[in-house]
C-alpha cells in the first residue's frame, strides 16, 4: 500500500506551486495576454494549463516545506521573476505609444485622446492605432509563444531557488528602460522632421505674406501631413517592431543565462 506522509505532499505541492508563481506572473503583465481585455479567470486557467504541462520536464528543485518561510520567500521570488520578465516586454509596446504621443503632439492631435481598453487610461489616438497596429504584428510573429518558451528555459537557466539577479542584471533592464525613451524617438522622426519643414514653410509664408490666417491654415494642412508621413511609414514601422522584438528576446535571453 502507498504510504505518503505530509513532508511528501508538502513537496509534491511545491513542485506546482513555485512554476505556478513565475508563469503567472509573467501572464498578468506581458502585451495583451496581461490587459483588461483578457479576464482573470482566463489567466488563471492558462496560467495552470501551462504549469500541468511543464511541470513534468522541469529540472528538479531543492525540497522546502511548503508552509515553511523559505517557501514563501520562494514564491515571491518566483513571482517577481514573472513579473520582471513581462514588465521588460511591456516596455517593448510602450516604445510605439511614446512615439505616437510625440507625433501626436507635432501635428495638433494631441487633445484627441481616447481611453485604451487593454489598459483603462487615457492615450492620445495616434498612440492608441500604433499600439493596435504591433499587437497584430507581435501575434503574427508569434511572440507571445516565444515569450512563454524563454520563460519555460528560463527554469533551466534561472532553476528555482537560485540566488536571484544582482545588481548588474538589474542594471541592465534600467539601461533598457532607457533605450525605450530613444527607440521612440527614433520611430517617430521622420513624422516630427517633416513637420517641422512644413511649420517652417509656415514661418516663411508669414513673414512673406502677413495677411494670411496662418492658424485656419496651419492646423488642417499639418494635420493631414503627419497622418500622410505616420501612413508612409507603416511599413519601416512594422519592420521596426520585428527588429526590435528579436533585440528583446535576445535580451530577455542573455538575462536569464546571466544569472
Amino acid at each position: 500500500m502507498l504510504e505518503l506522509d505530509a513532508l511528501d505532499v508538502s513537496h509534491w505541492i511545491s513542485r506546482y506551486v513555485y512554476p505556478f508563481a513565475r508563469i503567472s506572473g509573467l501572464l498578468m503583465v506581458m502585451p495583451l495576454i496581461g490587459t483588461r481585455m483578457v479576464s482573470q479567470r482566463v489567466r488563471l486557467i492558462l496560467a495552470i494549463t501551462i504549469t500541468l504541462v511543464v511541470v513534468p520536464v522541469l529540472p528538479p528543485f531543492i525540497k522546502v516545506d511548503a508552509l515553511s518561510l523559505a517557501s514563501l520567500i520562494i514564491i515571491l521570488q518566483q513571482l517577481l521573476i514573472g513579473i520582471l520578465l513581462g514588465f521588460v516586454v511591456e516596455l517593448l509596446t510602450q516604445v510605439f505609444v511614446i512615439a505616437g504621443q510625440l507625433i501626436a503632439m507635432q501635428t495638433g492631435l494631441g487633445i484627441a485622446t481616447t481611453v485604451d481598453p487593454s489598459q483603462g487610461a487615457s492615450v492620445v489616438v495616434i498612440s492608441q492605432w500604433l499600439l493596435f497596429m504591433i499587437s497584430l504584428v507581435f501575434l503574427s510573429l508569434n511572440g507571445h509563444l516565444v515569450l512563454i518558451e524563454i520563460l519555460i528555459d528560463s527554469f533551466y537557466t534561472m532553476p528555482i531557488g537560485f540566488d536571484g539577479w544582482t545588481q548588474k542584471e538589474l542594471g541592465l533592464v534600467v539601461t533598457w528602460s532607457g533605450w525605450m525613451f530613444a527607440a521612440a524617438l527614433v520611430i517617430a522622426l521622420p513624422a516630427m522632421t517633416a513637420l517641422l519643414i512644413v511649420n517652417l514653410a509656415f514661418g516663411v509664408m508669414t513673414r512673406a505674406a502677413p495677411q494670411l490666417n496662418i492658424f485656419a491654415l496651419g492646423f488642417p494642412v499639418t494635420m493631414i501631413v503627419g497622418l500622410f508621413i505616420l501612413w508612409l511609414s507603416m511599413g519601416e514601422m512594422a519592420q521596426s517592431f520585428q527588429v526590435y522584438m528579436d533585440t528583446l528576446f535576445e535580451f530577455i535571453k542573455k538575462l536569464t543565462e546571466m544569472s
